[in-house]
């Protein structure tokens, strides 16, 4: 009941008749020597010429759009049925020791797990989860991502990260999308994870503790510009976006971590790195806060969760088509698009996983739009962009690796 109240009010917005549908790439830790062309923001990334791109209005066929309105008239069903008020459960404090770390979730014949290897890889799905932060969302979240399905940042906490992916995980694989994760959608889940666990134990190296790092990220461009690079701050960043994990989760599961010797071992996550190949169409959700990929057979194959513009710099309506793709992108501030802080000159920001589009972009044939990465990955969905679409680090250049240029990409309300 919580997890359909929340999917509810998670996607109240999506338009009647149209919308919805269906990930993630380990990036690289060392820009400074990438030499890119400079990018302007919000951003004209590629020294590329559109033109040779038609941007002429592209359409969704037939199976797409009943894939869209499935999802669509199932979001409003449960939206008149359930209530819009359910909250999202904020995540328990972390224990002091892994097998103290027992779940107390709201049904007293839940089965007891810990936050150990062995406990989050034997995580079973049992009825009313609830809200909250337990094992069994845990390993859903690696299912889940490892399915295509993103869950953003993997935290092991119900939200509505959570949900959107549950519901396009079951709309690519030709399940009912109610974005409840039922007995069905689990057994489903771990039928695609097979035998690999969700979960492994990782060695500390020389190489994570040497970096590059900087000793802090100023919020002002002037300070930014600065710098050698936008490299991360500290191992468990880096260890976070290497993993697809919220950094705050990566501590809990290793509260006695120090995260400061080579040989340590930890827990993290055992995900892909790769997506399908063959992306065709590329649904950006403005309402959902989805990025939705068909493939040329019209098959959903994958999803993101996405910050897709704000009221004040909306994103574009239409339809356009993917330019090119940068690596980490040089960043060219310009006070005539935005003005930061008291910056009123253009400035140049050098590249790093910390710029502000993350360490990839996508260009689109739309003038200073694109897909791109952010600084902040376990806030992706839950606040606005300049105008662009922005996912995780790890999402977007899982994206950019396999995008070509002339893929469409429609703007959907």
């Amino acid at each position: 009941m919580f997890v359909r109240s929340i999917l509810a009010l998670s996607l109240s917005c999506i338009l009647t008749g149209t919308a919805f549908a269906a990930s993630t790439t380990e990036q690289p830790l060392n820009p400074t020597k990438v030499v890119t062309t400079p990018v302007e923001d919000p951003i004209d990334p590629l020294a590329i010429d559109s033109s040779a791109v038609s941007s002429a209005e592209a359409q969704i066929s037939q199976q797409e759009q009943q894939e869209l309105d499935q999802a669509a008239n199932t979001l409003q069903n449960l939206e008149k049925t359930e209530s819009k008020t359910a909250d999202i459960a904020s995540a328990p404090t972390a224990p002091t020791t892994p097998a103290a770390a027992t779940t107390t979730p709201s049904n007293p014949n839940a089965p007891k797990a810990s936050w150990t290897l062995d406990g989050l890889n034997n995580a079973q799905w049992y009825e009313n989860i609830g809200k909250g932060q337990f094992p069994v969302y845990a390993r859903a979240h690696v299912m889940l991502n490892n399915a295509h399905a993103s869950p953003g940042a993997i935290d092991g906490t119900s939200g509505m990260n959570t949900l959107k992916a549950v519901a396009s995980f079951q709309q690519i694989n030709g399940l009912k999308p109610t974005g409840e994760l039922t007995q069905e959608t689990w057994d489903a889940l771990v039928a695609k994870q097979g035998n690999k666990p969700a979960y492994i134990e990782y060695t500390i190296t020389d190489a994570d503790l040497k970096g590059p790092y900087a000793a802090s990220i100023p919020h002002d461009y002037a300070l930014q510009a600065k710098m050698k690079g936008l490299y991360y701050t500290r191992v468990t960043e880096m260890l976070g976006e290497k993993f697809h994990m919220d950094e705050d989760f990566l501590k809990k599961l290793n509260p006695k971590a120090t995260f400061k010797k080579a040989g340590e071992k930890i827990i993290v996550t055992n995900i892909r790195n790769e997506l399908p190949e063959n992306i065709h169409l590329i649904v950006a959700h403005k309402g959902a806060k989805q990025l939705y990929l068909f493939n040329a057979q019209n098959q959903m194959v994958g999803s993101f969760p996405a910050t897709i513009g704000s009221s004040d710099t909306p994103s574009p309506t239409g339809t356009y088509k993917v330019t090119g793709v940068a690596p980490n992108p040089w960043y060219s501030y310009s006070p005539s698009n935005f003005i930061q802080g008291k910056n009123l000159k253009p400035l140049s920001l050098p590249p790093g996983p910390n710029a502000p589009v993350g360490n990839i972009w996508i260009g689109l044939s739309k003038k200073s739009f694109g897909i791109h990465g952010t600084p902040n990955p376990s806030a992706i969905s839950k606040t606005a962009s300049h105008g662009c679409i922005r996912l995780t680090n790890w999402d977007a250049n899982d994206l950019g690796k396999k995008v070509k240029s002339g893929v469409t990409v429609k703007f959907l309300e």
